[in-house]
């Protein structure tokens, strides 16, 4: 899986960040910067987490290789 930022979108609440910090960070003007490119399996839970937690829809999960 991957996750899709929109950082024209990250408003900077770092919620992703908190709830996985695994796999999110913010840069110095508070945008979401991803960790991996593909999320380690062990991660996925956490990735999808965080995506969920984003009050304005700035993330997205991806399957690879799935349809779109």
């Amino acid at each position: 899986m991957r996750i899709v930022a929109d950082q024209d979108r990250c408003e900077g609440h770092g919620l992703c960040a908190d709830t996985a910090p695994e796999v999110y960070d913010l840069d110095d003007d508070a945008i979401v910067v991803l960790r991996h490119e593909v999320v380690p399996p062990e991660l996925e839970r956490k990735a999808e987490a965080g995506a969920r937690v984003c009050p304005v829809a700035a993330l997205r999960v991806e399957q690879i290789g799935a349809e779109p």
